[in-house]
Formats: C-alpha cells, structure tokens, sequence
C-alpha cells in the first residue's frame, strides 16, 4: 500500500513539474517563432533582404548551438534552477529589445542574443524532468513537456503574423517579453521548493569524485561522452532531421503565403496549426509506443525514432510539390504525427547509453549538432529562393532524411546493445 501511495506521490509531482515547466518552454518557443510569420512586414519595415530574412533563423540557431553543450555542462555541475530562472529573464528582454529594433542589423543582433539565453534553458529543462521522473513513465514525461514546444510555435507564429497584419509587430515582441517576465517570479517560487534531488544529477560526494577526475583524467568528460558510438550516431541522425524541420518552421508561411495568395496571418495558422497540432498527437504516440515496447524490446525508443524518419523522408519531399492547399493541409499532418516521434524519443534515446551524470551535456551536444546543421536550413532557403525554392530544398532535406534513417537502422544492429549494457553497469557500479 505504501509502494502504491509513493508511487502516485511520485506520479503527482512529475506532473506539476512538467505542468510549470510547459509554460516556461512554450514561452521559450512563442518569443523564437514569431518573427518568421513576419517576413513580408520586415522586408517592408526595416528594408531586410531574403538572405537577411534567412539570418534570423540561422543566426539564433548557430549561437543556440555553440551554447548549448556549455549550457549542458553547467547544468550537470550547477543549480538546474539557477539556469532556468535566469535564462527565462534575459529571454524575455532580449525578446522586448527585438521588438525595439530599428535596422536589420539590431534585429539580427537580437536574434543571436536570443540565441545565447535561450540556450541556457534546454539542458537544464530537460534534465531536471528526466531526474524527477520513474524510467517507466520518461518518454511520456519528455513528451508531455515537448509539446509546449509545438504550442510555442503555433502561438508565436499566429499571434506574430496577426499582429503583424495589423502593423503592430513590434508590441508583438514587448507582449510576449513582458509574459516571460510576469511569469519568471512564480516559477521560481515554485522552483525553489523542489528537492535538492531534482536540481542535482549527483550527491556532494560524487561531485567531488567527479570533478577530481575531471582534473586528472586525460580524457575530460566533455569529450569522453563521444566515446559512446551510438551517441555519436544521435550526434549525426538528429541534426539531419532537424535540418528539414527548421526549413519548413523558418520558410513555410512565406512559401504558401506567396503560392496560394493567403493573407500573412491565414498562411502563418495553416503552416504551423495543422503541422503542429498533428506532432502533438505524434508525441503521445511515439511516447507511448516506445515505453510500452521498451519493456520487451530494448531497441524500442531507437526503432521510434528509425520509423519517424522513415515516414517522414517522403512526406517532406511532398510539402514542396503539392499544389491543392487541401492536400497540403493532410500532408503536413502526416508529417507533423511521425515527426513527433522523434521530437518526443530522441533525449530518452540517448539516455539509455549516457549516464544521469551527463544528461544535461547530453542534450546539450545534441542540440549543438542539431543547431549547427539547421542553422544553414534558413539561410540557404533565402539564399536560394529564387532559383531552387523552397521545394528543391525539400528534396535535399529528403535525401537528408533517408542518410539518418540508415545511420539509425546501423546503431541498432551494431552499437546499441554493447552501448546500452556498459551504461547500466557503469550505473550499477556507482
């Protein structure tokens, strides 16, 4: 009885965390996305060229991705809660200064600061869930705040294109700041009553054990975890995929905006809405699926993630070829519910080979692979635009897709049992 009432304790608290922590990352999302549904309003406004349309995306991604893996170092020695207090402060200025912007150049400037405190978030988020969660419920907890994710976008970008389309999108940005910072004091309130346990990865011994080691050993842990061949594989499969979806969250409104004659606030819902609605229900799904077969099947969060980008590789080539706005709408579903998969599996996945230790430089290094590939999505769409599209570049994105589909089919074959069995018997052994 006492098993079962500590259970649902546990099961309760897991919920509240990821219920506060939802709020703080759907911010996180709102204030990144809003400004690609302002694309026609920018180049008008503040004279921005298509390859400077491109930089807002590619600039926040690639100092999103030099931050990360230093975010995730300092997450796995420092205050989780420290970082995610503070990164969601100077967040929300930075998005307030965004909207303050008088040229290109302070807009792109903004961007990457964006870039710098957003990175904070991630890896502490990510890692605080996962130790506060059971192993049985993990992929349905990451999933479960992931889906603030898809929230994010879907309300950044409606509500930016919407208030661009009334000529107010500098209040966009002071608006959504302002919220990050409103809601900044009780989450940290709430933050602050949670157990040493959640915001720590070690206890004091093992710290200092860890620190020691990292003074004296040759191969420091920052690069000790590339030691693990199926991360390394995570470290190549991830940002392929990511590559093909930042194209279509930095592109896609302006693509279809243009294509079927939408009003900017028309194409921004439907280029989000549909998408991410779908990858909502693809969460719950791929989290599901992979906690349920991991009970039998060990390679179960990695297949989930070899079927995501299988199913997904065709549908992303269709997005560009279709010319009925109907079939887009169902292909964007398809592509949204397989692609949560993968949104939903890939930090579970690597956990399964990275030790609780080093969560959090886990997801960081792969948000840095994943940042620094998608980086180029944006900017070679814009580059581009007027000679190969949006479409041509799908079909590379396609192609992109198939390379991670066979890098994770190899994994499971060849690295991921050996990987899997020297993680739990380094875990046994501490």
């Amino acid at each position: 009885m006492r098993e079962h009432d500590s259970e649902e304790n546990t099961a309760a608290s897991t919920a509240f965390l990821v219920a506060w922590m939802w709020v703080a990352y759907f911010l996180n999302y709102c204030d990144r996305q809003a400004v690609f549904a302002m694309f026609k309003v920018l180049k008008t406004d503040l004279s921005m060229s298509e390859t400077q349309l491109g930089l807002t995306g590619a600039l926040f991604l690639w100092v999103y991705g030099i931050g990360c893996p230093i975010a995730g170092f300092l997450a796995d020695r420092f205050s989780k809660k420290m970082l995610i207090i503070g990164s969601l402060i100077v967040w929300s200025l930075v998005t307030i200064a965004t909207g303050l912007s008088v040229s290109a150049s302070m807009l792109l400037a903004m961007r990457a600061a964006m870039g710098v405190s957003e990175a904070l978030f991630m890896p502490a988020a990510i890692s605080m869930t996962t130790n506060s969660t059971a192993p049985k419920w993990r992929s349905r907890a990451v999933a479960s705040l992931t889906t603030a994710q898809i929230a994010g976008v879907i309300a950044g970008a409606s509500f930016g294109g919407w208030m661009a389309q009334q000529g107010h999108w500098r209040m966009a940005f002071i608006l959504l700041g302002l919220c990050g910072l409103a809601y900044a004091a009780p989450f940290a309130w709430y933050l602050s009553r949670l157990p040493i346990g959640a915001d720590r990865d070690e206890t004091a011994e093992d710290l200092r054990s860890d620190l020691a080691s990292f003074e004296t050993n040759s191969r420091p842990s920052l690069l000790s975890i590339f030691q693990v061949p199926t991360f390394r594989i995570l470290c190549a499969a991830f940002p392929l995929f990511v590559f093909g979806l930042w194209m279509i969250y930095s592109w896609l409104a302006n693509y279809i905006e243009e294509k079927f004659e939408l009003s900017t606030a028309q194409a921004a819902w439907i280029s989000t809405a549909y998408l991410q609605l779908a990858t909502i229900f693809g969460l719950f799904a791929g989290g599901y699926i992979a906690d349920r077969f991991r009970k039998k099947y060990r390679s179960a969060r990695m297949t989930v993630l070899l079927a995501s980008v299988g199913c997904c590789a065709p549908l992303l080539v269709a997005i560009g070829q279709v010319e009925n706005l109907d079939l887009l709408k169902f292909i964007l579903v398809a592509y949204g519910f397989f692609s949560g998969w993968m949104i939903g599996n890939i930090f579970p996945a690597a956990f399964e080979v990275v030790g609780s230790s080093r969560r959090g430089l886990a997801v960081g290094i792969l948000n840095f692979f994943g940042a620094a590939l998608s980086g180029f999505a944006p900017l070679m769409v814009g580059t581009w635009k007027k000679s190969y599209g949006l479409p041509g570049m799908l079909g590379v994105a396609g192609i992109a897709y198939a390379l991670a589909a066979v890098l994770l089919a190899l994994a499971i074959i060849f690295t991921l049992p050996k990987d899997q069995d020297a993680n739990a018997s380094t875990s046994a052994g501490r």
